[in-house]
């Protein structure tokens, strides 16, 4: 599969059960139930992946307040904003391809850093996707523009 290369993997994240802790990782293992090891695995394939760009922590740092990188739930940060691509987009990271299922909604739990981050994130906080072709990820590998 071909196509246009739009920006690379900044960093990756998995969550732990129990935690609400993000943990950085140089790569991630991705399946149809999406990021092996992470707590949202096999919870619902539709979101199984989540996508943020790093355009959404300068968005909330024009504002005055330093957001750390996985804050925003992510597992795949990246150095391209997809947030205006349609849903059935599809991305191919590594030796996966990824397809936007939906945008991720706020939540409340955004709040605890700063009141304001919900509001200046209301669009911009990140994009499910979910895994059409197993494989693995790894920071600096390239996001390429399929369809």
């Amino acid at each position: 599969m071909s196509g246009k290369k739009v920006g690379k993997i900044l960093k990756l994240f998995i969550s732990k059960s129990g935690t609400s802790q993000r943990f950085d990782k140089a790569s991630i293992i991705l399946d149809k139930f999406g990021v092996q090891g992470d707590k949202f695995y096999n919870r619902n394939i539709e979101r199984s992946v989540l996508l943020a760009s790093h355009a959404s922590y300068d968005l909330v740092k024009t504002y005055g307040i330093e957001m750390p990188f996985g804050y925003l739930g992510e597992n795949i940060l990246i150095d391209y904003n997809p947030y205006d691509l349609e849903i059935g987009t599809q991305l191919k990271i590594g030796n996966t391809i990824l397809e936007i299922s939906q945008n991720c909604t706020i939540c409340n739990h955004l709040a605890i850093l700063d009141v304001k981050i919900p509001t200046l994130l209301k669009n911009d906080r990140g994009i499910f996707t979910k895994v059409i072709k197993e494989g693995e990820i790894k920071t600096g590998d390239a996001v390429i523009y399929c369809r």
